[in-house]
């Protein structure tokens, strides 16, 4: 007869030998898992190798490509917007060496800069908008009058500046005087709206709004006021492009909004890639349609529906 000791110690052994078990099954499955992580971490570095080499390539091959434009620029864009002059404003996240770049591309088209605005934040915070609003009421030039529908801030900015830094494209005379284009600008300065890079010193034909990546184009309506503002530059302008970044034509950025809207991107051209040298040159070539009467959308970003404007009949 097995006594209570021996079934005792039995039942010890048993529970002993599950133990050991578990620790041995545990070291056998954590090797395996080592094992398997060691593997998968190799792995991994083969595939970040393998991609961290093609994106040296492919940008290798951007920055000839570049290179290649900007050697071209010359034959491309010379003469094509020859007796033309052109008015730059700027929003608060343009990249400075995309203002100069497109600003040199202007100038090799042939056409002249008049002036240079930067907005800023407060010019495009849909929280200053009352207050943007009222010193625009208080600035229409004699004998002129802004459009019924320019109601929001954007629209309404633009309607009001097209006016007066923009010459009429049936005349191509100006419709304000030196002292009244002073006064506006003097006003929106010293109301913190805008300042002055290249004082404006009479009246331009041609219009370009140079964005950013609209990284903050969701908050309190930039981008949309950006497109408002674009759309009626266009209006009192022969033409007008709105270049910027990638991101810009993504999400509430404010090409992807100019494209989304029907009438805006039949009557204003965009150009999504201005941090590279065929968007810079784009930008200007975009003007030269405009002034016969095309509009377009031009880069890689989201409904783009080519790179660059297409040769047109001499």
């Amino acid at each position: 007869m097995i006594s209570v000791r021996q079934h005792a110690i039995s039942i010890a052994a048993i529970f002993l030998a599950l133990a050991v078990g578990v620790v041995l099954g545990s070291q056998t499955v954590a090797e395996d898992l080592l094992s398997g992580l060691r593997s998968d971490r190799s792995a991994l570095r083969g595939q970040v190798d393998t991609l961290g080499d093609q994106n040296r390539r492919l940008t290798e091959q951007l920055d000839a490509a570049d290179r290649f434009v900007a050697g071209s620029a010359g034959r491309v864009l010379g003469g094509t917007l020859a007796n033309k002059s052109v008015i730059v404003f700027t929003t608060p996240d343009a990249d400075p060496a995309d203002v100069e770049a497109v600003g040199r591309s202007l100038r090799t088209a042939g056409a002249t800069v008049t002036g240079r605005l930067a907005l800023t934040d407060a010019f495009l915070d849909a929280g200053e908008g009352d207050r943007l609003r009222t010193a625009l009421t208080n600035l229409v030039p004699a004998g002129q009058q802004l459009k019924t529908g320019a109601i929001d801030q954007g629209t309404m900015a633009g309607d009001l500046l097209g006016t007066v830094l923009l010459a009429d494209p049936a005349t191509d005379q100006p419709r304000s005087t030196p002292q009244e284009l002073g006064l506006v600008l003097e006003t929106l300065r010293g109301g913190g709206f805008l300042t002055i890079g290249e004082p404006p010193q009479r009246p331009a034909q041609l219009a370009v709004v140079l964005t950013g990546n609209g990284a903050h184009a969701a908050e309190n309506g930039q981008g949309v006021n950006t497109a408002r503002f674009t759309g009626a530059l266009r209006g009192r302008a022969a033409g007008a492009v709105l270049a910027g970044r990638a991101g810009a034509a993504e999400a509430q950025g404010p090409i992807a909004i100019v494209r989304s809207d029907a009438t805006l991107a039949d009557t204003v051209t965009t150009v999504d890639n201005a941090d590279r040298e065929i968007g810079r040159v784009t930008t200007a070539l975009g003007l030269t349609e405009q002034l016969a009467g095309g509009a377009g959308r031009y880069g890689t970003g989201p409904k783009a529906t080519a790179l660059t404007v297409a040769a047109m009949p001499g």
